[in-house]
């Protein structure tokens, strides 16, 4: 009987397992099939508190799981297939394996939604981002494009715009789905630029993206277009489906916890970091995040125990 299972290891399920470790409830990670998150495909990571220099995501991921490692904390690989919950007791189904813990944080975070090109895999992290606000400042000069017609997407090329010389907005409809103050916003910046209606078929370059090549969606005619970068910002998929018949999930697909605590609609399962954050997308307030399972976690124990 474990006392507590961490469905996760980016920086939320990792910081869980710090705080979890150091109250000694021994717990166990489940690390998934990509260990790390989604914060191991940045190249460099310069805005985590406590770094003096920019350093990749895996390698700030690497000093996250080593110190979760000196407090105790125990990981597994494998992806979790299926939880039951019978009694104060749940049942976690790790691949052909089941494991009883008497709690279970979700962090399983949310992947960004994908273009679905083939050029997308090589250059994501070599100039594809899906977080201007992680990534923007090392565009300086350069001329971005913003693939999207939501309010993140006016949000994310407004934000670009204090560091790229250029920003195109491309969108594959006549209409935007943004908010028309937020559209407003946009077209009110000289530096924003719009490719509609058009899609992003295919880009270009050799390590680093140096172009893309656009697609009209009327005409059926291709233009290559020169960017040094690509942000997209075409939503975020929460990786739930698993849980979705054990805790309420909102309309979007996250999960939906109490306001100010960790704790979801099941006794003993609390969720945190992007898999239920909609809005910030951030690995500092993951972890925060994290830290506040952990002490729901320990405060649940005790009253059980």
């Amino acid at each position: 009987m474990e006392n507590v299972i961490i469905a996760g290891s980016g920086p939320a399920g990792l910081t869980a397992a710090i705080y979890t470790a150091r109250a000694m409830l021994a717990p166990l990670v489940i690390e998934g099939h990509a260990p790390g998150g989604q914060l191991i495909v940045s190249q460099e990571v310069e805005n985590f508190p406590g770094l003096t220099e920019a350093i990749s995501g895996m390698d700030l991921m690497d000093r996250f799981k080593k110190q979760a490692e000196r407090f105790g904390t125990r990981f597994k690989m494998g992806t979790i297939n299926h939880v039951r919950k019978r009694g104060d007791v749940f049942e976690v189904n790790i691949d052909s394996e089941m494991i009883k813990t008497k709690t279970l944080i979700i962090a399983t975070g949310a992947e960004a939604r994908r273009l679905r090109i083939p050029t997308e895999v090589k250059f994501y992290g070599k100039g594809i981002s899906a977080c201007a606000t992680c990534d923007g400042s090392f565009f300086r000069d350069k001329e971005v494009l913003v693939v999207g017609g939501g309010n993140t997407a006016m949000e994310d090329a407004l934000f670009l715009t204090r560091f790229a010389s250029k920003v195109t907005i491309v969108h594959r409809r006549e209409y935007l789905r943004a908010s028309s103050i937020e559209v407003e916003r946009a077209k009110e910046n000289k530096k924003i630029k719009w490719a509609i209606p058009y899609v992003l078929e295919e880009i270009t370059g050799d390590k680093f993206v140096s172009g893309a090549i656009l697609e009209n969606c009327q005409t059926g005619k291709r233009h290559e277009i020169k960017c040094d970068g690509i942000f997209v910002a075409i939503g975020h998929e929460p990786k739930t489906h698993i849980f979705k018949d054990l805790v309420n999930i909102d309309e979007n697909g996250f999960i939906k916890i109490e306001t100010g605590s960790t704790r979801t609609s099941t006794p003993g399962i609390f969720a945190c970091g992007d898999v239920c954050d909609p809005v910030y997308k951030q690995a500092v307030v993951a972890a925060g995040h994290g830290c506040m399972a952990a002490f729901d976690v320990e405060r649940y124990i005790e009253r059980i125990n």
